[in-house]
């Protein structure tokens, strides 16, 4: 955290896993970064975080933000699970897999995973784990210009495997169908292992924790 503290309000390039940043840190908590980039806020979760390198130069070519989207009102510091719950029911872009981002909503945050609804793709099932950065959309604009309402969700699971298990025996797509053999019949969410029908009938089987998403399509 001391090593943050001297980069605070400072330009500095940071690498994620599979990406790179460059920008102010305004913020930082003991799990989250909040990098400015000149036009937005980023909120990336320590856990991808793979370099940051201070920058000594000049902070002329981006100017300071004003305030932060989610200043905490009681100097209590920033935290990967306060941010997506402010984050709740906004208008959010974020990064999980591969060069894909995601736009939609974020209308939960569970014990392990998120519950983001998208324009395109509906329902997405996101664990916490995979999620790589997020940022807000300005004000009073949207995913593809569109106005969408947000479904019912109330029978959610608190866990991420325990929501599987009700996809059992359902068409479902993991990791966004990235890979061809993650889209298929799911016969077993149970435990760490995941069942899978792929296209040709044959079963796949993959370990629960690299699971990045997934949706009913």
């Amino acid at each position: 955290m001391n090593h943050f503290s001297s980069m605070l309000n400072k330009q500095i390039k940071l690498k994620i896993t599979g990406h790179s940043f460059k920008g102010i840190l305004t913020d930082f908590g003991n799990d989250i970064l909040v990098l400015f980039d000149g036009q937005k806020f980023f909120y990336i979760p320590l856990l991808h975080v793979q370099k940051a390198v201070l920058i000594e130069e000049d902070n002329e070519d981006t100017k300071q933000p004003a305030i932060l989207p989610f200043s905490p009102e009681d100097d209590s510091p920033i935290s990967y699970r306060s941010t997506l719950i402010n984050a709740k029911g906004l208008n959010t872009q974020i990064h999980v897999i591969g060069k894909k981002t995601l736009h939609g909503t974020i209308i939960h945050v569970l014990s392990d995973y998120l519950v983001l609804y998208s324009p395109v793709y509906k329902l997405i099932y996101i664990p916490l784990a995979h999620l790589k950065w997020l940022t807000l959309y300005e004000q009073n604009t949207s995913p593809y210009s569109v106005q969408f309402e947000l479904p019912d969700t109330s029978s959610l699971s608190r866990s991420f495997e325990e929501q599987l298990k009700k996809f059992e025996g359902k068409i479902a797509v993991f990791d966004m169908g990235e890979d061809p053999d993650k889209i298929g019949l799911l016969k077993n969410g149970k435990g760490n292992l995941i069942e899978l029908i792929n296209a040709n009938g044959e079963a796949v089987y993959f370990k629960l924790n690299h699971v990045k998403s997934v949706y009913l399509p």
